[in-house]
């Protein structure tokens, strides 16, 4: 009985993940169809998504090929899908870490952003503008969209979490 459980579980959490993964990319390609989903000003509305790790370990993996998917089916050079993605696991992995408090929990995805894609901007894609400002228009975004938006996603499913994210 316990092997099935541990299967139902596996199950339930790629599941979990692949949906997540899904949400992420297509939120990703809808918003980028309005040129704001990558450059030097973006609100990736996705980044809300980043919440769910208060309810799911599924998000971390979830988030993270999200984001690469996103960031390959937007064709972005190699250094924006490689570090955006790991500025999404490293946010991610934060959040889950903070998962006890709700309020804190965007910051690691608005710290890893911040932090790790104005550089791509700035050297991969060559944009005018400096790292600087980079720090300042991807931070704002992410402010905007992971911390914003993450916490009005928050208020909405916490009342549903337990039946969305149970465990069995």
């Amino acid at each position: 009985m316990q092997h099935s459980s541990k299967n139902r579980q596996r199950v339930l959490f790629l599941t979990q993940s692949a949906l997540i993964a899904a949400l992420y990319t297509v939120l990703t390609m809808v918003i980028g169809s309005f040129g704001l989903a990558s450059g030097a000003i973006q609100v990736r509305v996705s980044e809300a998504l980043c919440i769910l790790p208060i309810w799911t370990a599924a998000a971390i993996p979830g988030l993270t090929v999200g984001c690469f998917l996103s960031n390959l089916l937007m064709a972005c050079l190699w250094q924006d899908v490689l570090f955006g993605s790991l500025a999404t696991l490293l946010g991610a992995l934060g959040a889950y870490l903070l998962r006890r408090r709700a309020f804190l929990t965007p910051l690691p995805t608005v710290l890893a952003n911040t932090l790790i894609v104005p550089p791509v901007l700035a050297y991969a894609y060559g944009f005018e503008g400096g790292l600087a400002f980079f720090a300042l228009t991807v931070g704002l975004g992410e402010v905007l969209s992971a911390y914003c938006l993450g916490m009005l996603l928050y208020f909405a499913l916490k009342p549903h979490a337990a039946r969305l994210f149970r465990r069995k």
